[in-house]
């Protein structure tokens, strides 16, 4: 079977390991919200205790009803005939070797690949690699097959408490960084005409965030629209004063007078030769 956080919970056959089925891709997990929140901080936590009170807090908090250790018992058992039904588990039995019982928690056994942030991690880490070599090509392919694995937001529709939410917010800082690290890479490659439409939807998503707003005015000042790039340094300028009361830091103000002076430092040149893209100011 292979678990899916990355957006909604999930858990379809693994098609590598397991001939095609009518069920494929079906989503055969418990619909009761606690019963899957409870199962997202298994799967989160795959191999390693997730003790009771771990669980009773991220259920209830601390606020919990004297029933609390009942339920999750419950909601335990819930989960394993869930697992027993997927067809790469299959048996009551071999459910409760998938999630054991311990006696200060549970442990959830998946093998190795068998999440999809196992394959998160691996694209990660070609990208680290790619990095290290300053390939900008490979840099974009592996963080795109990054991307790529993020079906939506994360634990799209799973309830979250104190426990899932640190893991909720780490992924989705993941994500962004990937991101961030791609389209610089994507910059350093001469593809500004590219990320034009992708950079602005970006902005207007995150209408306070520097460095996109900074990749965008380089993918714009490079495609000959001068003019529209400064509009979108006095744009996050107004918004950050009015809303934040703070002014562009001074990496912004850098590219903003480096735009206003045609800048060569701005012009895309060899990749081999190239910083990251937000360092091509700051480094002057």
């Amino acid at each position: 079977m292979k678990f899916g956080v990355l957006g909604p919970l999930t858990a379809d056959l693994d098609t590598a390991t397991t001939p095609a089925s009518p069920a494929q891709g079906a989503d055969r997990l418990p619909s009761a919200p606690k019963t899957r929140q409870l199962l997202a901080l298994l799967v989160l936590n795959e191999g390693s205790l997730v003790t009771l009170n771990t669980c009773v807090q991220e259920l209830w908090g601390e606020d919990f009803p004297r029933s609390a250790v009942q339920s999750l018992h419950t909601r335990v058992f819930r989960i394993r005939q869930a697992l027993a039904a997927l067809p790469g588990i299959g048996s009551t039995e071999a459910a409760k070797r998938v999630l054991e019982t311990h006696h200060q928690g549970y442990v959830l056994n998946l093998s190795a690949g068998c999440l999809d942030v196992h394959t998160l991690d691996e694209q990660l880490a070609q990208a680290r690699g790619a990095r290290a070599g300053d390939d900008a090509r490979e840099i974009s392919h592996a963080l795109r097959g990054a991307l790529r694995l993020w079906r939506g937001a994360t634990l799209a529709d799973v309830e979250t408490g104190m426990h899932l939410q640190a893991h909720v917010t780490r992924l989705e800082g993941i994500r962004m960084t990937a991101l961030e690290q791609c389209l610089d890479a994507e910059l350093r490659l001469g593809m500004h005409h590219q990320l034009i439409s992708e950079l602005g939807d970006l902005v207007s998503r995150h209408p306070t965030h520097e460095n996109l707003h900074a990749q965008y005015m380089l993918a714009l000042y490079r495609s000959g629209r001068t003019a529209h790039a400064l509009d979108v340094y006095q744009g996050l300028n107004r918004r950050l004063v009015e809303d934040l009361g703070i002014e562009p830091s001074h990496k912004l103000r850098s590219l903003q007078t480096a735009v206003l002076a045609e800048d060569r430092t701005l012009d895309v040149t060899a990749p081999r030769d190239l910083r990251l893209s937000l360092d091509l100011v700051a480094g002057r």
